[in-house]
């Protein structure tokens, strides 16, 4: 599973998380045909242990939430011109990345755009090295894909927004640990 550059002390490859909880601000960026942009990440040092994943990252300093989701848009694809949304989904999660553990509380933000074309502008060092590009998926599409892609139920979660629209208040879904 992927882990964003952000935390308190700067490591050596330019990511600064060094454990604990990590508070996550995620992106869930629709165009205007309701495709969802994914990131596609690796492990460092094994490009084929990968997945799909939606932007964001960690909070840094005494930003918000929101102001992170936004930041880690920007730097991850360059998408600027974004309306951004409510609160969706609300996830705890655990896996191994790039040598460590990381433990996160996501909270995935609706945003929408008109800009599709992505190009990456402040990724980190980690972050160049795991992240093998971007992709606009269909519902369908990610309903039908064979690739790992986190949360593991986006495609259902996908499919509901799109049919229902945004839930009244945030949806805390199941813990993932890996």
């Amino acid at each position: 599973m992927p882990a964003e550059a952000a935390g308190v002390d700067q490591g050596p490859d330019g990511d600064t998380y060094d454990g604990g909880l990590r508070k996550v601000a995620r992106v869930v960026l629709l165009d205007p045909q309701d495709r969802i942009l994914l990131l596609h990440g690796h492990e460092p040092e094994d490009p084929a242990d990968d997945w799909w994943f939606t932007p964001g990252g960690g909070v840094e300093g005494e930003e918000s939430r929101a102001e992170a989701a936004l930041r880690e848009l920007a730097e991850e694809t360059g998408i600027t011109e974004v309306e951004l949304g409510p609160v969706l989904w609300r996830r705890m999660c655990s896996f191994p990345f790039a040598g460590r553990r990381w433990d996160q509380d996501e909270w995935y933000y609706l945003a929408r755009t008109t800009q599709t074309v992505t190009r990456p502008l402040g990724l980190t060092e980690l972050e160049r090295r795991s992240v093998a590009g971007a992709r606009w998926w269909t519902c369908r599409e990610l309903a039908r894909a064979h690739e790992t892609v986190y949360p593991t139920r986006l495609a259902e979660l996908l499919s509901t927004l799109l049919d229902e629209g945004p839930p009244a208040g945030p949806v805390t879904l199941d813990p993932e640990i890996v």
